[in-house]
């Protein structure tokens, strides 16, 4: 599909670009935590959570992203129940929690072979595609995921930091960690309209990265990470309807070319290094 000046004029587009734009910020906000927590990779491990809650959405006949998000949200907080009473890692709870979702996921999708086209969509992304519904429901959950970030900004920044100052000065961090956990999950829900689920990863980490290349201080990081996520899904969409390409590839490319630019101006701002 050729792309001209007047695409923006038809639903489809304007549909793609403005959930698009909202879940973008969601992810970078959500991901600037994440990458400084070290827990970068959480997304991929709630992407095979999801891929179980779409495939009982389809099996059951309902809403495949309302199904995804209340699997992940709950699958969150199972996590965070594995990691306080059985005294594990959160990166071994995440790994057997999305291991199962795979292993239930694949079973529904066998037992009914009808929805096969529609996973597949699931799986690589068709932002293209999005319905109405699936817009409203996108920037109702963004924006509780945008205002939950803003509202909780200090705790959050105290936490990422300082774990132990962040207990001292009275914030209870397990709700605190549950409720990132839970908000993670909700992006990643929400992303696999974009890239789909083997690459919503991506939206979390490479927007993220990008703005830490950047920045200067948090405020300036979280920024720079909604600047870069809100480029390459702008890129990534006009990149795939002039090139014809998948869309979830192309933003996903597009954010890879965005994080150069920011690496590259790092290197510039900083100057030559002296011998």
């Amino acid at each position: 599909m050729k792309m001209t000046g007047g695409m923006l004029a038809y639903g489809f587009v304007q549909r793609a670009v403005v959930s698009g734009l909202l879940i973008a910020v969601a992810c970078a906000l959500l991901g600037v935590f994440l990458v400084l927590r070290k827990e970068a990779m959480v997304g991929h491990g709630f992407s095979h959570i999801a891929f179980f809650g779409v495939a009982a959405g389809l099996f059951l006949r309902v809403m495949p992203l309302a199904a995804a998000l209340v699997i992940s949200v709950l699958a969150a907080l199972a996590m965070r129940g594995l990691k306080e009473k059985a005294g594990i890692h959160g990166d071994t709870a995440i790994g057997i929690l999305s291991s199962l979702g795979m292993a239930l996921g694949i079973i529904l999708a066998s037992l009914s072979r009808g929805f096969g086209v529609e996973l597949m969509g699931y799986l690589f992304g068709d932002i293209l595609a999005i319905s109405p519904a699936e817009v409203w429901l996108a920037a109702a959950l963004s924006g509780v995921v945008i205002l939950a970030v803003v509202l909780n900004y200090p705790k959050l920044l105290l936490m990422t930091f300082d774990l132990q100052s962040a207990r001292v000065a009275g914030i209870d961090v397990k709700k605190l960690d549950a409720l990132l956990v839970s908000l993670t999950a909700t992006t990643v829900v929400l992303g696999m309209k974009i890239t789909g689920l083997l690459l919503v990863a991506a939206l979390l980490v490479i927007p993220a990265a990008a703005g830490l290349q950047a920045a200067s201080s948090f405020r300036s990081a979280m920024t720079s990470a909604a600047v870069a996520a809100v480029l390459s899904v702008l890129a990534g969409i006009f990149a795939a309807m002039e090139l014809d390409i998948p869309a979830s590839a192309s933003v996903v490319l597009a954010g890879m070319a965005v994080f150069g630019l920011f690496y590259l101006w790092k290197r510039v701002r900083r100057g030559p290094r002296p011998d």
